[in-house]
Order: structure tokens, then sequence, then C-alpha cells
């Protein structure tokens, strides 16, 4: 799977996504796009799957008739969601086109 990392999530997860193709918003030179045209340009690009620490997407997007998929993650620190990395692997690889799912972080 092809997937896009918005600018605040945190980059370390790129190596726990085995076997998905992950870029950077500013890899793509796409720092500068709000959410909704950063969604298409990701469409048109052929990402699957795009993973953000924007809580408030789902409120400013409407996913319906999107084929591209919206994971957000709850907390952007490293150190509070390293333990947790295997929700947010979980989450992109049972992605489907539209979706737009919370990964729920427990807060220890």
């Amino acid at each position: 799977m092809r997937v896009l990392f918005d600018q605040a999530t945190p980059v370390p997860i790129r190596n726990f996504l085995i076997g998905h193709m992950v870029s950077t918003a500013a890899q793509q030179h796409w720092d500068t796009l709000k959410n909704g045209d950063l969604l298409t340009a990701a469409e048109l690009a052929g990402f699957e799957v795009f993973l953000t620490t924007d809580k408030n997407m789902r409120y400013q997007q409407n996913m319906a008739g999107r084929s591209i998929a919206v994971v957000v993650i709850g907390l952007q620190q490293w150190p509070a969601l390293q333990p947790h990395v295997a929700l947010i692997v979980a989450a992109v690889n049972a992605a489907m086109p539209g979706a737009f799912v919370e990964v729920d972080i427990p807060v220890d």
C-alpha cells in the first residue's frame, strides 16, 4: 500500500509499516496544501492511506466517494506512541478506500 504521512505524523512509524511504500507530504512537496487539496493530490498520485494526527479531519472532510483512507492517530509524540505502534500498523493494514479510522492510543 502507498501511505502518505501528514506534516505532524511521527516519521519513526515508517519503520513499522513493513511492505508499504511511505512518503511524507513534505517529500511530495505538498506541505503547503490544506487537507481537502492534500487528500485529492494524494488520491491522484495513487496513495491509498493518509496517516495524520489531525483529529478534526472527521469534521472537515467528507470521505464519501474517496479512494483514499484516512487513519488518525490521537498523539504526535513518538515516545508516547511507540509502545502502541502495533495499533497504528493494524489500522493501516486494515484501511479500506473511503474509510476514516481513529486509532485510540491508551494514555499510560
